[in-house]
């Protein structure tokens, strides 16, 4: 269908910068457009007339990620890997992703990373020690854990002074998420690890080793808890330290023990006040067992994936507003892919973990630009963005929260935010954590603006 373009959109795109996009005013705390109350779910919630109507139901959803999993080489099935991995795979895996650096690195101290340091997590990764054929083992995450490019905890940055991207840091594992281990480090502390979304090395004390039927079988069992609020904590107990106030993040859905006894303690407690769950523990030998724990009734979850509506995509967003920003989970927070990733995981929607994978995944339902679509043609459809549609420019995305006067809100994750100020000269706010803010004024260098850079939007409805 042709896509038809109002006449002022098209003069607007004739336009320079400074004329098409006249500064908005900046209120005090510096940040371009905001106001008080657009700090506040409720207020984008009241905008929308259709705000509880479910977008995708459980069937539809389903679906979604079905086909996710079927059109999407981002993300895996771990049951269908074959019974039998040979050298190449697993090499290829790794090397995929242990890159030796081809630039500088520095350490937190601003300190250039030694070439001799960069050897030896290189050599770490061990990878002359892969067999020609080996049986993928199964694991489940115990506890929060990194995802890590080297087999290292060493922290580099691109430049001295700037300690905020860790270029080793990936992404994290949660609680119960399952692993296939398939390699071993040469220091014998760390395994690279193929999960649903994700391939990296993780700490070995973090994940514990079970059959596959154990492994994968968790996510199945139920009745189950969803964490729908920005994480929850199980409660304090002695008894059974691995499960003691473990942290459980938004989305990670958890087996309810929904059979055990109504007066019989759990780790020393009476239940009836929690939710009695059941959570996978490493041995003293790295097996896995399980063991139950207790999961308050006062903490934000639910029995069922929220629906997808309006109103909920609006308020789980806004259960991380001013969170701080955390380049592949670090800091133990998010990015902005794990931000829209766990805001959609709450509701039962799964999205691939990075925004390069995000952006052009098949299974979505995706509006792609080129170079060659004109500032006329962005803003058309940049005037029809709804809540919940994710917004990708190189390197970032951002959730549509609603539009004012014809121009779209959006929350996410953000190191900072640049715009044209009063004075029509480009400042720039700092923010690093989860952010409101109007998308049109937006920079994504001082010639262009996010409108048109643009690559691609993503829309999780029909």
């Amino acid at each position: 269908m042709q896509l038809l373009i109002p006449f002022a959109l098209l003069l607007a795109a004739a336009q320079p910068l400074a004329a098409r996009e006249q500064p908005a005013p900046v209120p005090t705390h510096g940040v371009i457009g905001i106001e008080e109350a657009h700090l506040n779910p409720d207020f984008w919630v009241a905008r929308q007339p259709d705000a509880d109507h479910v977008v995708l139901d459980d069937t539809a959803i389903a679906a979604q990620n079905a086909r996710l999993l079927h059109l999407d080489r981002s993300v895996r099935d771990l049951a269908t890997l074959p019974a039998m991995l040979d050298r190449q795979q697993v090499a290829a895996w790794i090397g995929a992703l242990s890159k030796r650096p081809s630039k500088p690195l520095f350490n937190e101290q601003g300190q250039a990373v030694a070439k001799t340091t960069i050897d030896a997590v290189v050599d770490n990764a061990n990878l002359d020690a892969v067999p020609a054929e080996q049986p993928p083992r199964y694991g489940l995450t115990t506890q929060r854990a990194d995802l890590r490019a080297f087999p290292t905890h060493l922290r580099v940055f691109s430049s001295r002074g700037d300690t905020d991207i860790d270029r080793f840091q990936e992404s994290a594992l949660f609680p119960g998420d399952p692993v296939a281990i398939v390699h071993e480090s040469r220091d014998g502390q760390w395994w690279f690890v193929a999960s649903p979304r994700y391939m990296a090395w993780v700490e070995k004390r973090r994940i514990a080793q079970g059959s596959a039927e154990q492994v994968l079988g968790y996510a199945r069992k139920t009745p189950y808890r969803i964490v729908t609020g920005a994480t929850a904590r199980t409660v304090f107990t002695r008894e059974e330290p691995a499960v003691s106030e473990l942290q459980l993040d938004m989305g990670t859905r958890v087996p309810v023990l929904a059979d055990w006894p109504a007066n019989q303690p759990v780790n020393g407690q009476h239940p009836y006040t929690s939710h009695v769950i059941e959570l996978p523990v490493r041995g003293a030998d790295g097996s896995l067992r399980f063991a139950p724990a207790l999961l308050p009734k006062r903490e934000d979850t639910a029995g069922h994936a929220l629906p997808l509506s309006k109103r909920n995509i609006i308020t789980q967003g806004f259960k991380f507003l001013g969170e701080r920003y955390g380049w592949g989970h670090s800091y133990n927070g998010r990015d902005c892919s794990g931000f829209v990733s766990e805001v959609y995981r709450s509701m039962g929607v799964q999205l691939p973990r990075n925004t390069s994978d995000q952006a052009v995944s098949p299974a979505l339902n995706r509006i792609a630009f080129s170079d060659k679509d004109n500032h006329a043609k962005r803003m058309a459809v940049v005037r029809d963005l709804q809540v919940g549609d994710l917004v990708y420019i190189p390197g970032h995305v951002m959730m549509v929260i609603g539009q004012i006067d014809g121009g779209p809100y959006v929350i996410h994750d953000t190191t900072g935010l640049s715009y044209l100020g009063p004075d029509g000269q480009v400042a720039r706010a700092k923010t690093n954590g989860v952010t409101v803010s109007p998308l049109l004024p937006l920079l994504f260098n001082g010639k262009q603006t996010y409108v048109d850079r643009i690559t691609n939007i993503q829309r999780i409805r029909p």
